[in-house]
């Protein structure tokens, strides 16, 4: 399967277009969540080295590190989404004629739903670590490029969404309720969490820039 990590913009927005079940939903939630996380890079490698900022530049050196570690896990997640739907999406029309021939489709199923559910809430686990940095960088990083700080945490936040709901989709589906309760859970503690975060930090970045435009 080719890597859609690989290939330019409008390849991946054609072939999202596409009608194909690849490239998707989870792959491009992973996608926004690099795009969020690369913002939040810009904002720290903007911040670095200036020496309004000397007393956080430690921090800001770190918050970079991490980023650049996070984008790479998120475009990982584009190219991990196709290689886990894929084979589900085939699955659904296995034949279902005689009692071993559903049994044997609903223990497939339930693999790959297990598989295909793995890499969503790795998106939502990437997002979290996002905010977090996304969060540190309006606390340290440059005034100048406060926009762009909050436009990665409404992005991020729209990618930790999507996300879940690729994560619901696929639990709704299982058989081991067990195990589709406890993904459920994990991806509700992301949400209550993670979109308070994201609305704080846009709010705020609203706000400061409304009353500068006010001249307050």
């Amino acid at each position: 399967m080719k890597s859609y990590r690989a290939v330019d913009i409008e390849t991946y927005v054609a072939e999202l277009a596409s009608g194909q079940p690849v490239p998707g939903g989870g792959g491009t939630s992973a996608l926004v969540g690099a795009l969020s996380v690369a913002l939040c890079s810009m904002v720290a490698r903007l911040t670095q080295g200036k020496e309004k900022y000397a007393a956080v530049e430690e921090d800001i050196q770190k918050i970079i590190k991490e980023a650049d570690k996070l984008q790479n896990e998120f475009l990982d997640l584009v190219d991990k989404d196709p290689v886990a739907f894929e084979p589900l999406s085939k699955a659904y029309s296995m034949p279902k004629n005689t009692p071993e021939e559903i049994a044997e489709k609903e223990r497939v199923m339930e693999d790959l739903l297990h598989e295909a559910a793995s890499v969503p809430i790795g998106v939502m686990d990437c997002c979290a670590q996002a905010l977090d940095l996304i969060e540190e960088v309006l606390a340290k990083g440059s005034t100048m490029v406060l926009s762009d700080t909050g436009a990665a945490a409404s992005i991020c936040k729209a990618a930790l969404e999507s996300a879940a709901l690729n994560v619901v989709a696929n639990t709704s589906l299982m058989k081991d309720k067990d195990y589709a309760h406890a993904l459920n859970t994990d991806a509700a503690r992301f949400l209550a969490e993670y979109q308070e975060k994201a609305d704080k930090i846009f709010d705020k970045t609203y706000g400061i820039l409304l009353r500068k435009g006010l001249g307050r």
